[in-house]
């Protein structure tokens, strides 16, 4: 079985400065992954860092300040793993962007096409360079996972923007999983519903709902995803969840559109 051996287990985790990249991180540097943090935000990526090195077996972190929507900090980001680590064993596929809650006639199209840019056009560059990475090192193979959302599954009222890109996101995963089988390249998807994290701090004071009402929604712990994404993550290669949904228990998503 081809196991994730020490030095197949670092990773890169982009969307790393906060809620559930930030949640992620810290369960994958408990278990012992040697982590390379990504994000927009160098503070909070820093952070993030801080929060790590307190963990009891704090592991070696790299923070690489990078936004997923430009190709060229994209391909610096993992020309650094490469330097740095010498391989690479799984992206967590994070960054992602909600965009405006409007109604779809009053969307601008900037709008639009800066959600589509993050959360779709950005998981496609870090999956891109990921596997070109993991093609190319000795042994071949690791693991991608991308973040989706129940939004890849059913869509909130105005939410077209969000929605359409985490439906692509579906797409990117099958196709990964797909064109990565000759090299040892697993690909998953986990869609979460509800966590509670910074992006999502309106569930509990009301949100839109399909019914035209506004209701609170309830929520689930970040840390519960991330113990998801680590047994994912630690699987052998021969062996992949291919989706994951986890949620809120009582969140209003059965029936939900």
């Amino acid at each position: 079985m081809t196991t994730q051996g020490e030095g197949a287990r670092t990773a890169v985790v982009t969307g790393a400065g906060s809620g559930i990249g930030r949640a992620v991180a810290v369960e994958l540097a408990a278990a012992g992954w040697r982590l390379t943090l990504a994000g927009r935000r160098a503070a909070q990526l820093e952070e993030t860092a801080r929060l790590i090195a307190a963990t009891p077996r704090a592991a070696e972190v790299a923070v690489v300040p990078t936004d997923v929507t430009d190709p060229d900090a994209v391909g610096a980001l993992f020309a650094s793993v490469r330097e740095s680590r010498g391989s690479l064993g799984l992206l967590f596929n994070n960054a992602g962007t909600f965009g405006p809650a409007v109604p779809l006639e009053d969307l601008p199209a900037a709008e639009w096409r800066g959600v589509v840019d993050v959360n779709l056009t950005g998981a496609f560059l870090c999956a891109q360079a990921a596997f070109r990475l993991m093609k190319d090192q000795r042994p071949q193979g690791g693991r991608i996972i991308n973040n989706g959302s129940v939004s890849a599954q059913v869509p909130r009222p105005g939410s077209v923007a969000y929605t359409a890109t985490k439906h692509a996101v579906t797409g990117l995963t099958k196709s990964l999983s797909l064109d990565g089988r000759p090299y040892g390249i697993a690909c998953g998807q986990i869609d979460i519903g509800n966590a509670a994290t910074e992006m999502t701090a309106r569930m509990q004071t009301g949100v839109p709902q399909a019914d035209g009402t506004t209701k609170a929604e309830p929520v689930m712990d970040a840390a519960d995803v991330a113990r998801t994404v680590l047994h994912m993550a630690e699987l052998p290669l021969e062996a992949n969840v291919q989706f994951a949904t986890v949620m809120a228990t009582a969140m209003p998503y059965i029936g939900r559109g």
